[in-house]
């Protein structure tokens, strides 16, 4: 049971992820916005997860795991609540994008250390892997369909109250997790400023192709991005205390995984994104049709995800990895069809690819490992929406050009696949 409110966590920040999609032109109609003012809500919300991830999991270690977590749903919730009561399309983007943004950036990474913490040995810690990434799975996987239902029968409000009602209930399942001593010690703002800095910039640049296309202003602010997150690079190498330790970027395997992680999420939001934008503009279907017509790719997700902890006893995680990326390519060329195979390649890859950057370091590292592995996997999320929708608006036929650019990243993942390892021996030192 006390692993309950981290698996609800974790299923909650996903399901928020994914539940507006179904909802935008809704969202749009109501508060008097556009379709590109959502969707730059919505990067933006991914965006800040991925931007605050390491330095929220850097204090996880100054304040302990239950604080932060519990410090992260509360913050998490005072956004849902406020989204769920904005007038417009401004505190929308306060309550959604910043403050559910910054709850996740705190409650995410204790949620992967107290797996650690709570499990026994490498098979419970694995099992305990599987139970939360298969959480993360399928909250992404209901968002569609639970964001339509409720839009529908009640309206998009009401599933930022029903957040707001799972948050809650998280907190006082909190209770029964184990208290551990703040560790202290100094925070690196500099380090933290440089990481956030430039992934806020590397994003913004994909981002601003929605307005600008492939400009050179688009290319400054991916360029200024890019020198940001090198200036992180040089500073952590240097710095007495480091935001994260830089030997984590020095890991091959490690590093193989944080790729195919990044990719992961970048398919299943951009996938789930211009399916539910081409079934509500070109289709007109309304935002329980559109979650309807989803539902393959979500009961995909849903059998892979619940078979997580089977799969990783029986098969080496490089080659679910691999399996998974195979299945997702094969559903994404075979559209509409093909959604189930693209929901269950998505949920076999999730746990295995948290397991091998996960299981790679040894239990001293968890922490910044934690936050480096949750802050891939947002800016690929962030990635997947703002490079589809940049694609969207172009000419011609935008449908077929994004799900080509999917298949396209989803063959560069299983190339990455290919190269990691099978010995899973953790790296010392």
């Amino acid at each position: 049971m006390k692993i309950l409110p981290l698996a609800l966590a974790q299923f909650i920040a996903s399901y928020a992820a994914t539940n507006m999609n179904v909802a935008i032109s809704t969202i749009a109609d109501d508060l008097g916005t556009t379709i590109t003012g959502v969707q730059t809500t919505i990067t933006l919300f991914t965006l800040v997860m991925a931007a605050l991830m390491v330095p929220g999991s850097k204090l996880t270690d100054i304040w302990g795991r239950r604080r932060c977590f519990v410090l992260g749903l509360t913050i998490y919730g005072a956004g849902a609540l406020l989204a769920a009561l904005a007038p417009g399309p401004g505190l929308l983007l306060v309550g959604y994008a910043l403050l559910e943004g910054i709850g996740s950036a705190l409650m995410i990474p204790p949620i992967y250390i107290l797996v650690t913490a709570l499990a026994k040995d490498s098979t419970a810690r694995a099992r305990g892997f599987g139970i939360v990434s298969g959480a993360g799975g399928l909250g992404a996987a209901a968002g569609p369909l639970l964001g339509g239902l409720i839009t529908s029968a009640f309206s998009w409000r009401a599933s930022f109250g029903l957040q707001v009602l799972v948050v809650l209930t998280i907190i006082v399942l909190a209770r029964n997790l184990p208290r551990t001593a703040p560790e202290g010690g100094r925070f690196d703002g500099i380090g933290a400023i440089l990481s956030g800095a430039g992934l806020f910039l590397l994003v913004l640049g994909v981002l601003r192709t929605n307005v600008n296309g492939w400009q050179t202003t688009t290319w400054l602010l991916i360029g200024a991005g890019v020198v940001v997150l090198a200036l992180f690079g040089v500073h952590i190498s240097r710095a007495k205390n480091p935001l994260c330790d830089p030997k984590l970027f020095k890991d091959r395997t490690s590093n193989l995984g944080l790729g195919t992680q990044l990719i992961q999420w970048l398919v299943l939001q951009g996938t789930f994104f211009v399916l539910s934008v081409h079934l509500q503009q070109e289709q007109h279907l309304s935002a329980i049709e559109t979650g309807v017509a989803l539902l393959p790719a979500t009961v995909g997700m849903l059998v892979t995800s619940a078979l997580a902890g089977r799969f990783a006893r029986k098969y080496a995680q490089p080659t679910l990895i691999r399996v998974g990326f195979v299945l997702t390519i094969f559903g994404t060329l075979q559209q509409p069809v093909g959604l189930f195979l693209l929901g269950a390649g998505i949920g076999i890859m999730l746990t295995a690819s948290v397991n091998v950057v996960q299981s790679r370091w040894p239990d001293e590292d968890q922490a910044d490992v934690s936050g480096v592995s949750r802050a891939m996997s947002n800016l690929g999320s962030s990635f997947g929406t703002a490079l589809v929708g940049s694609v969207l608006l172009g000419a011609g036929h935008p449908y077929r050009a994004a799900l080509t650019l999917l298949v396209l990243f989803s063959t560069a993942g299983l190339v990455l696949a290919l190269f990691i390892r099978s010995d899973g021996e953790p790296r010392r030192g």
